[in-house]
């Protein structure tokens, strides 16, 4: 198990936590697409990704994807086990947004570990404080940004990501990130093609200015 490399309070467990917790942790691999966590109902466990990458996100009433964020090797995923969290009372979905190998810790057996252990319960708590810090960012962006300044954050965060001005990304899956319509986003896209910023083609964006999307996306771009 590679648990002790991932959690910070790992040192500060006594041996029977230890290996209660290496015991009951599973190895599992999710494809590309692949429904992690399908929300509070499902309650997955605890889910850290070892490789690949995970996307959190919600659905809006009408029906619209809206990502909330995206987990790495090493991060921890606390929103697909909101059974075990209280107070939290929304669905949070967990895919793969790339072939994932992943650790799954079961939610009662975490919750177990935060109701006995002071370093797990604090970590948990400044774990969840960032993510809900992540989500009303989110909210604040969808109420007082327009959308061609989250859609350049988007493109030049995706261009960082990848490492690669070249994106593999059809504008479905763009505007599910950003909860929009796909029509809205192609609008969008093409305004951006016309302006020299983006060029498009079947099934991707290649980056042609990342500083003018830069501008545009001001203050809707998360720091480095």
């Amino acid at each position: 198990m590679e648990l002790e490399a991932h959690l910070p309070f790992w040192g500060e467990l006594p041996g029977e936590q230890r290996e209660k917790l290496s015991r009951a942790a599973v190895e599992r691999t999710f494809p590309q697409g692949t429904l992690v966590s399908g929300g509070s109902e499902d309650c997955t466990g605890l889910v850290l990704p070892l490789t690949g990458q995970l996307r959190a996100y919600l659905l809006t009433e009408e029906g619209k994807e809206l990502t909330l964020y995206r987990l790495f090797p090493g991060d921890l995923c606390l929103f697909s086990a909101s059974c075990a969290m209280r107070g939290i009372q929304f669905d949070v979905m967990v895919e793969a947004q790339r072939d994932t190998r992943a650790l799954l810790l079961p939610a009662p057996v975490y919750r177990d570990l935060m109701e006995s252990s002071v370093p797990v319960a604090n970590f948990t708590n400044q774990l969840m404080a960032g993510r809900f810090s992540d989500v009303m960012w989110l909210m604040d962006q969808i109420l007082s940004k327009k959308l061609d300044s989250r859609l350049a954050a988007f493109l030049v965060e995706e261009g960082r990501l990848a490492g690669s001005g070249e994106l593999s990304l059809t504008h479905d899956q763009i505007a599910r990130h950003l909860g929009s319509a796909r029509e809205v986003v192609t609008r969008m896209l093409k305004y951006f093609q016309a302006e020299g910023l983006v060029g498009l083609s079947r099934g991707g964006v290649r980056l042609l200015d990342r500083a003018g999307l830069e501008r545009m996306a001001g203050d809707s771009l998360r720091e480095k």
